[in-house]
């Protein structure tokens, strides 16, 4: 960064606490949000029969991951610009997977969904939850082949010592060979364009279903608004593939904000869309929030009152 961006900035050490400060209040908050949701889906087995809840929670305990490496990677920049590349490579190999495995969550669960409404008589036999956990290995798998490749790639191209070295840790700098940034655009871009296909795909056969068939209206209009709300998260996955383009363009029209800017589209794209999944399900779902209600009202009562 620019030296000169610095001048006149008074206040820099403020900024710097309050940045950081915004961005681990963030994290705790919506961590404690997901981990209550967490704590309810494992306190009460009923759920973990449901396919549609398992997939959630996977999206879910995703979320509190990405959250906390976004932090984590986040605060490093300021506590330790230089990290050691062995070091580094882990995190960004597990932020990338995780990265990588939320729209192809979000695409498995828009399917279970179309299979409950348009397949309903089938969905019982499709939509196990032995099936849901090959799912979920599958995508957790997927997720993981762009990582694997870039990380064999740096191991047998870069000597011993280059993990040993520091280095700012961001992907492109630890990665820095021509097909890492090729490879890491085009996996990204291609997750992307099939899980918006399958979520305009699914969307539109239960919005036709709904409309040639009169039975179940109401879950049909249901599943189309989460299939809606889960392209909201989609976009700000999207999003945050062209937060470089987007940085680059506003800092050209205002340089001196060039730190204030990275921050806020961090703050759009990395953080605050692991706020939209609790409200998802754990807001919308009447059934979920029964659950919680109970599971979250009765640690309180039982913190009170022991002997209860």
């Amino acid at each position: 960064m620019n030296i000169s961006e610095f001048i006149n900035r008074q206040e820099f050490f403020e900024e710097t606490f309050f940045k950081n400060f915004i961005v681990v209040l963030f994290g705790i908050i919506i961590s404690c949000i997901n981990s209550s949701l967490v704590y309810t889906f494992f306190k009460n087995p009923v759920l973990a029969q449901e396919p549609r809840y398992i997939l959630y929670m996977q999206l879910i305990i995703n979320d509190i991951i990405t959250l906390s490496v976004c932090v984590a990677l986040f605060m490093f920049v300021y506590l330790l610009p230089d990290m050691t590349v062995g070091v580094c490579c882990i995190f960004i190999f597990i932020g990338s997977s995780v990265y990588r495995n939320t729209p192809l969550n979000l695409a498995g669960m828009a399917i279970e969904r179309f299979v409950a409404v348009c397949y309903p008589l089938h969905h019982a036999r499709i939509c196990t939850v032995q099936n849901t956990k090959i799912l979920i290995g599958i995508i957790w798998l997927v997720g993981a082949v762009p990582a694997v490749v870039d990380l064999l790639v740096v191991l047998i191209l870069h000597p011993l010592s280059f993990f040993t070295s520091s280095r700012k840790c961001y992907h492109r700098n630890v990665f820095d060979f021509e097909y890492n940034i090729i490879s890491h655009a085009v996996f990204n871009i291609g997750y992307m364009c099939l899980v918006w296909v399958l979520l305009f795909y699914t969307y539109f056969k239960v919005l036709f279903s709904a409309k040639a068939a009169a039975s179940e209206p109401a879950q049909a209009q249901k599943a189309r608004k989460t299939i809606l709300l889960h392209g909201v998260q989609l976009l700000l996955c999207t999003l945050s593939l062209f937060t470089a383009v987007l940085d680059g363009a506003l800092t050209s029209f205002f340089p001196y904000y060039r730190s204030i800017i990275y921050f806020c589209t961090f703050l759009l794209t990395s953080i605050l869309p692991r706020l939209l999944s609790p409200l998802i399900y754990g807001m919308r779902d009447q059934k979920f929030k029964k659950y919680m209600k109970s599971s979250l009202m009765c640690g309180y009562k039982r913190a009170i009152d022991p002997s209860d």
